[in-house]
């Protein structure tokens, strides 16, 4: 069994008004020294399988449903986990 921690964010060509906001209001608080910020969403989900069919089926749920691939990229990391803590 696995636990995938999957992370979503805009790619870097299209603006994030999220982010900008969160920018300018840490600005505006006085961190002047934030360069830039970087907004997203986090996933977790758990898997059985061998690790080769999870991975390759992560990356199918992230094409299909958790990213829009238009926008969006993302990556994920596969830790495996015990019967004890699923």
């Amino acid at each position: 069994m696995f636990k995938a921690k999957v992370y979503v964010t805009y790619k870097p060509s299209v603006l994030d008004p999220k982010a900008e906001v969160i920018k300018t209001a840490l600005t505006r608080m006085d961190y002047h020294n934030v360069g830039d910020v970087l907004y997203g969403k986090y996933f977790e989900l758990k898997l059985t399988g061998t690790k080769e069919a999870v991975e390759k089926q992560v990356d199918t749920i992230c094409d299909q449903l958790l990213a829009n691939v238009n926008m969006e990229t993302y990556r994920f990391e596969l830790e495996p986990i015990t019967e004890d803590e699923a």
